[in-house]
């Protein structure tokens, strides 16, 4: 009886011994297929984030440079109508003084042709009138310039709203961040049980110290769309003003505004309104360029904020990979 006692108290011992290795090999297997699917589960989540947050760098880029030459060239723009005005000034001095040298006293019908055919020939004295033809071509070349330099000035501005309202974080790219943050710290529980029962987590702890990094850009990613929206109001501003000023100039150097053709019978008024017209020319390229300048400051600062993130979706990727 004793015999069969130590018989039934060994095999109840190997049986238990049998079932304790059991359930830890197990718990280990467990633990291991658990670190694998956290593995997957992230690579999945995180790869191409930062195929993505390129082509917004690469398109907030052009877009800095596209707004850029829209700042030059609305600055060229009103530079030009500066110089126009200048001529104009002159122009309208050397008319002045051709005026007021009429004679004072009564003048017959045959003494006011006379003197208007005189102004016609341009053959009034000390070269004033070739002087004052002179200024006026130059003037309307130069009102032909500013008004293709504000044309161009509108055009990038158009362009650079166009970019800027569809270069920004989407919805997609959000949750992709918000998915692989997740899977990261799914991952690092994971890890956690996976270092209790032995297992190798090197690879799994340098995925979780690179990608854990998604944790700290939150801000950035905000500011992404935050430097969007400024780029796309300022071109928006720009491309209006710049549409204004396009208008606005050419009917400045209009012949029904300059009045080249019968400037011997263009009054102060009409000389006032064709300065009007130009000075509101300049206001709006003046106006235009400022717009393209803080756009292409908030798309320079975009790059800034898109480079934060991608530099950690980058190293993501490769430790990944």
């Amino acid at each position: 009886m004793r015999g069969n006692s130590k018989f039934f108290a060994v095999v109840y011992m190997r049986a238990f011994f049998a079932v304790v290795c059991l359930l830890f090999f197990n718990i280990g297997y467990v633990n291991a297929s658990e670190l694998n699917d956290a593995l997957r589960a992230t690579y999945v989540a995180c790869v191409g984030i930062d195929d993505e947050l390129s082509d917004l760098k690469k398109m907030a880029g052009i877009n800095t440079a596209v707004t850029a030459v829209g700042t030059a060239a609305g600055a060229g723009a009103t530079i030009v109508g500066i110089v126009k005005a200048n001529k104009d000034a002159k122009a309208k001095e050397k008319f002045d003084n051709y005026m007021n040298s009429k004679p004072v006293q009564v003048m017959n019908k045959n003494s006011v042709d006379a003197f208007f055919a005189a102004w016609e020939k341009y053959e009034w004295g000390q070269g004033d009138a070739a002087e004052f033809q002179k200024l006026r071509k130059q003037s309307k070349t130069l009102g032909n310039w500013r008004t293709g330099l504000i044309a161009g000035n509108a055009a990038t501005n158009i362009a650079g709203a166009i970019i800027a309202g569809n270069n920004k974080v989407d919805k997609d790219l959000k949750t992709q961040i918000n998915d692989c943050k997740v899977a990261v710290n799914n991952l690092k529980n994971a890890t956690f049980q996976a270092r209790i029962s032995g297992e190798d987590i090197s690879e799994a702890n340098e995925i979780i110290a690179v990608c854990g990094e998604y944790d700290y850009i939150d801000s950035d990613v905000s500011k992404i769309n935050g430097k969007a929206k400024g780029a796309f109001v300022s071109s928006v501003v720009g491309a209006a003003t710049g549409v204004a000023g396009t208008v606005t100039s050419a009917i400045a150097n209009s012949e029904k505004v300059r009045k080249d053709e019968t400037v011997n019978t263009k009054t102060g008024e009409d000389w006032q309104a064709e300065k009007n017209w130009n000075t509101a020319a300049n206001v709006l390229a003046g106006t235009s360029t400022v717009a393209s300048g803080v756009a292409t400051v908030f798309n320079a600062m975009q790059i800034s904020a898109i480079k934060k993130v991608a530099d950690v979706a980058s190293k993501c990727t490769g430790v990944l990979k």
